[in-house]
């Protein structure tokens, strides 16, 4: 067994352990038709007010632009998907906020990954990025063999469904490469498409952001939610998860294993007058370690209150 396969199994034990659900490793290179979608994605401008989309064009495309003489680029799965969930009539809050900030917990997984990897092959340079650097996670995972890009925009693995979070190590090192999904089982299915209350999803496997429900109840700052959006977010309060509800791949989601991402005590029973009672200090305090920070306190009542179909707050 050669040097690059035996360190590429060790990786992905290692992985395992670190209880990440799949790795798969991929050669570095620019993704050149990536990098034609990702700009006419951003030309017609469905980043909407996501002005950091735009920004490091050829780091989101370049693996070597974020670690210098990258060979592989190795995807992680880590599964999110929670054994109970809320009762419909509340306001919705997508799966993958219910438990501790993803972030926090796979950032020091990754660290543990790298550190197990320069104990095996001494001075690799490295770098992990979980959904917070301009990495095209999506597009890797596919070099690397984990799964196709469906047609709601997620990744889609066979056997797991897509409820899980993406993370990926860059490295210097030269390993033995996985190879790329190249099947699409969405077939001629539009479950997905047909379910979106706000049309985000278009029928080229292209997600219209500026649309989309988590859009407007995570990254729109604004005071007021657009008034033509009324009636049309299903009572989700922060994020969205309808198009990966009715995905029929979903079906073979499993809980977590990850005791991090169980929810936050009292999160899943939450009603509207429990979020409004609750007061910023309150709210930082229990949330000082989840998703839902990002929306901020302020940004919770203005969901709900669009919800309600209610004045906006001032």
């Amino acid at each position: 067994m050669n040097f690059e396969i035996k360190i590429s199994e060790k990786i992905k034990s290692y992985a395992a352990e670190l209880g990440f659900l799949h790795c798969g490793i991929a050669r570095s290179r620019r993704l050149d038709d990536d990098a034609r979608r990702l700009e006419n994605w951003l030309n017609n401008n469905y980043h909407g007010s996501m002005s950091y989309m735009a920004n490091h064009f050829d780091l989101r495309v370049d693996p070597s632009k974020l670690v210098p003489g990258a060979k592989s680029v190795i995807t992680l799965l880590m599964n999110y998907y929670p054994e109970e969930v809320q009762e419909k009539n509340l306001p919705g809050i997508s799966k993958y906020a219910y438990g501790h900030d993803y972030h926090e917990v796979i950032r020091e997984k990754l660290h543990h990954l790298l550190f197990r990897i320069r104990e095996l092959a001494g001075d690799v340079n490295g770098r992990g990025f979980v959904d917070s650097a301009p990495v095209l996670e999506r597009s890797w995972a596919r070099e690397s063999g984990l799964g196709w890009i469906g047609k709601n925009g997620n990744l889609i693995n066979k056997e797991a469904g897509s409820f899980f979070f993406l993370a990926t190590l860059i490295t210097d090192l030269e390993l033995e490469y996985d190879d790329l999904y190249t099947k699409d089982y969405c077939g001629t299915c539009t479950r997905c498409i047909e379910a979106c209350p706000t049309d985000a999803i278009l029928p080229d496997k292209t997600i219209n952001g500026s649309q989309c429900i988590s859009y407007f109840t995570i990254e729109l700052k604004d005071l007021l939610i657009p008034s033509e959006m009324q009636g049309k977010f299903n009572n989700w309060m922060f994020g969205c998860d309808i198009c990966q509800d009715v995905c029929p791949w979903n079906r073979f989601s499993q809980p977590t294993k990850e005791p991090a991402f169980s929810p936050i005590p009292g999160i899943l029973n939450m009603t509207s007058g429990d979020w409004e009672l609750l007061g910023e200090e309150r709210f930082r305090s229990l949330f000082r370690h989840s998703p839902l920070k990002r929306s901020k306190y302020k940004g919770i009542l203005r969901n709900l209150r669009f919800l309600k179909q209610d004045d906006p707050i001032e």
